[in-house]
Order: structure tokens, then sequence, then C-alpha cells
């Protein structure tokens, strides 16, 4: 199997799709992984950049897989709707999140970290005891 080179990745509550591109652009990876197979999976792969849509979950995949070497990069996922090709699916996306990290003209949210995030809910939880 080629190794993949872009991998967009579909988050979900308990099961995960992959999208992998090679070089060329040919599709090599298709698949779903368990919310317990993903750090196991990426820690045999050779760092690749990886696209995911930005949530408060994939800040802690992003800090996760950067730690073995990916390339991590979170979108808004309003900007990533333009690129699904079909219906909405979990693979279709995971698709649409593959392709549209490659493009030179995207956007990306800087990955949080755990104190940022922590004081962030914070702040929306006074907001939200104010209104």
């Amino acid at each position: 199997m080629e190794q993949p080179i872009t991998i967009g990745v579909d988050l979900a509550k308990s099961v995960f799709q992959l999208h992998g591109v090679d070089a060329e652009g040919a599709v090599v990876l298709r698949r779903q992984l368990r919310r317990s197979q993903m750090l196991e999976f990426f820690q045999n792969l050779p760092p690749c950049l990886v696209g995911m849509e930005a949530c408060a979950g994939s800040h802690h995949w992003a800090r996760a897989l950067g730690r073995f070497g990916h390339d991590v990069r979170l979108m808004p996922p309003s900007y990533v709707k333009p690129y699904v090709r079909r219906g909405k699916t979990d693979r279709a996306d995971a698709a649409a999140i593959c392709e549209a990290v490659t493009r030179p003209s995207m956007r990306f949210v800087p990955v949080k970290s755990e104190e940022t995030q922590a004081l962030l809910l914070c702040h929306k939880a006074r907001e939200f005891l104010v209104r």
C-alpha cells in the first residue's frame, strides 16, 4: 500500500472516517477507526498532513497527533462544506476535508492548548450564568 501524504479525518463520537491520498492525488486510504484505535494508527504512520474540521474535540486530537510528528491543520466547517461532492455522509466529509486542507487559499484555525480551552470554558460558563 502506498503511504498517504494527506489525510482527511471526519471526527464523530465513536467512529472516525479517514480518507488519504498519495503524492499524485490517488486515493490510498479509506478507513473507519474507533476512538481507541486512532492513536495507534497514526503512531505507525510516517509524518503527513492531517486535516480536520475545527471543533472542541479536534484540538485534543490535533495535539495528540502533533506529538507523532504529523502536521495537523484545523479548518472551520463552513470552509470545508463547498468541497463536499455528494451527499452528507462521513465518508464524503472526510474526502472533502482531505481536498480542502491542500488548497493554498484555505484559512486554518490555530490549535488551542489545554489551558486555553479550559479558560474559554470558564468564560462560556460565566456568560451562560450571567444570561
